[in-house]
């Protein structure tokens, strides 16, 4: 059994901390609006602990308190060497915050105790401007998903508006996107051979904001593609989408262009992103010495509940090839799977395993999508051509090995460790995959022996997968497959839950109030729901986070890959009633139903029979 780890064996939070360490100074300080977990799924985490591999000295500055007049946890450190590190957490602060109503979450996940009002709105914001104004000569760093989805033009759903790239209102010197490990080392990197902070302007997977005084760094290893002007996308929303599709594209192509963008007198350099880490890349970044628990400051206030629902759960890859419209998982961790080796990921079952209050069971053995580990192009120089956000949508690229053998062989390995009693599936699976209808690359054979792997050995009694929609062109603006894949599915499901005699429940999630979903849709939907049997719970309205197709269509009322014009429900009534028809079986929406579909009586008659 794994003993206690020592205060020390922590990045340090105070100063006291810092000299436990033997350092008068730091190197670089992180600032994160969440609290200080030690642990591979939590951002700060990760890039502190690489700082560190790096031979840099690092502290972390968890949650601090922006209302103080002094500000002066912001400066218990004093001032870093190299620079400072700023991430709102590991969710963009305004999602974490607010409901897809727009009204103030009463809790915050990733604070002890869920705990809310410990963290800014903007956070990046807020914090990288404090830290400006006390220490204007000292670079700030930003990243994590709300800078990575915010470094361009966006619509901020919150302030319904558009906002200039991140950079612009944060007054930070350079903004690294998507999974930082890359970037972070080529940074730290130059800048032990003695390179300036201010002269990193090429590094690939940042971006940084030059003024009208300096020259476009030249790079003649890749092509530029400008974008419209901030200026010019607050004027004209169909100009606001087409940048969205230049954007989007060349954030997944293995060789991108650089993008370029005016905002007022300044130009917006987003450099292309690294090509997808390699197996011993990721393995280098999960391998490192997590103490795998929150710090020890935090005992008294309560369980952090983030950090309970990950606490034994293992991410196997990163990336998802789905593009699906409403998601931000392609736009900050690219659409090319990342994946770990079997042996970096059975030696994290081993160190879970001999934790002090491991029971036996793992809760999630996943990624984005649990079923997309090693999947990657058959012929790279194909992929190194392509320019689609999805590899399965429309249909399933000839050229994607979709192979879950190596997934199946990983969880048998998984379920014959000693000390193992069950290690379930938590994340979402991509149904499509399982079905050979849409997928016409997969072999029946290796996706029936996977689904059944998955259900006789890794479901609680509920298996969730996401079909999001009935209506075949509210799928398609979601980049989904049609609904007929998901009774395909269903019929599997229930075919191997019969036969192996599991009694379990298949949980489909549903998402109402997207753009090109209609009334008539929701109502579609109840019934072609309620004919498998299902009464829904696993439900949400649509909420628009930036750097999605979605949330462009949303904003500008154009699908920006067709610039044709787009059904969006907006207003809180159309929202609520669209909402309403997931709960047709509840009394209190009977006669409101039947007032909605007076009009229609089929409809009506197929609901309420």
């Amino acid at each position: 059994m794994q003993e206690a780890p020592r205060l020390s064996e922590w990045l340090p939070i105070t100063k006291k901390e810092m000299k436990l360490r033997g350092w008068e100074e730091l190197d670089v300080i992180i600032v994160t609006g969440d609290a200080y977990i030690d642990h591979p799924s939590f951002g700060a985490a990760v890039i502190g602990r690489i700082i560190e591999s790096e031979g840099f000295r690092v502290g972390i500055i968890p949650q601090p308190n922006w209302r103080d007049a002094d500000k002066h946890e912001f400066m218990k450190f004093g001032a870093p060497k190299l620079f400072f590190g700023v991430t709102a957490g590991n969710m963009d602060s305004m999602v974490n915050h607010y409901t897809a109503n727009k009204r103030l979450r009463s809790n915050d996940a990733y604070t002890p105790g869920g705990e809310s009002g410990y963290r800014p709105d903007n956070a990046t914001i807020t914090y990288s401007n404090i830290l400006k104004d006390i220490y204007p000569d000292v670079p700030v760093l930003i990243g994590g998903v709300e800078a990575s989805l915010r470094r361009v033009t966006h619509y901020d759903y919150w302030a319904d508006k558009l906002m200039p790239s991140i950079l612009k209102d944060s007054n930070a010197d350079m903004l690294m996107y998507g999974m930082g490990e890359q970037p972070l080392r080529e940074i730290l990197r130059l800048l032990k051979r003695g390179v300036p902070f201010n002269s990193l302007k090429t590094i690939n997977q940042t971006a940084v904001l030059i003024g009208a005084e300096q020259n476009i760094p030249k790079n003649k290893s890749v092509e530029d593609v400008e974008l419209f002007s901030h200026e010019v996308c607050l004027k004209d929303k169909l100009k606001f989408a087409q940048n969205f599709k230049t954007v989007e594209i060349e954030s997944n192509r293995m060789k991108a262009r650089r993008v370029l963008q005016n905002i007022g007198d300044e130009t917006l350099i987003i450099n292309p992103p690294f090509k997808t880490m390699k197996e011993k890349e990721i393995d280098a970044s999960f391998d490192l010495p997590y103490t795998r628990l929150p710090h020890p400051k935090y005992k008294k206030r309560g369980d952090i509940p983030a950090f309970e629902m990950i606490k034994f759960s293992i991410n196997m890859h990163r990336g998802c090839f789905g593009g699906c419209s409403f998601c931000t998982i392609s736009a900050h961790q690219g659409k090319f799977i990342a994946s770990r080796s079997e042996k970096s990921i059975l030696k994290e079952v081993d160190v879970m395993t001999n934790m002090q209050d491991f029971k036996g069971y793992i809760s999630d053995i996943g990624g984005p999508s649990a079923n997309m580990y090693k999947m990657k192009g058959k012929d790279l120089s194909i992929c190194e051509n392509c320019k689609t956000p999805s590899c399965i949508h429309p249909v399933v690229c000839k050229n994607l090995d979709t192979s879950h053998a190596s997934l199946t062989e990983i969880y048998k390995k998984i379920d014959n460790h000693p000390d193992v009693k069950k290690a379930f599936i938590g994340s979402g699976i991509r149904y499509d995959l399982l079905v050979k209808e849409h997928n016409k690359n997969a072999d029946e054979k290796d996706i029936n022996a996977y689904l059944k792997q998955v259900l006789t050995h890794h479901v609680s009694g509920r298996l969730k997968v996401a079909p999001e929609h009935t209506s075949d062109n509210t799928l398609k603006m979601m980049r989904k497959p049609s609904f007929s894949n998901f009774k395909k599915f269903t019929e599997k499901f229930n075919k191997i839950n019969k036969e192996e005699k599991l009694n379990l429940q298949l949980i489909p999630y549903f998402i109402s109030s997207h753009p090109e979903s209609k009334l008539e849709d929701m109502a579609n939907l109840a019934v072609e729901t309620k004919d498998l049997g299902f009464k829904l719970e696993q439900v949400q309205d649509f909420t628009p986070t930036p750097m999605t197709v979605a949330t462009v269509a949303y904003y500008s009322g154009y699908h920006p890959y067709t610039l044709k014009p787009v059904f969006v429900p907006k207003s809180k009534e159309e929202k609520l009633n669209q909402h309403r028809f997931f709960f047709w079986y509840k009394p209190e929406n009977t006669g409101w139903i039947k007032t909605k579909l007076k009009d229609n009586p089929e409809l009506l008659k197929k609901l309420m029979k």
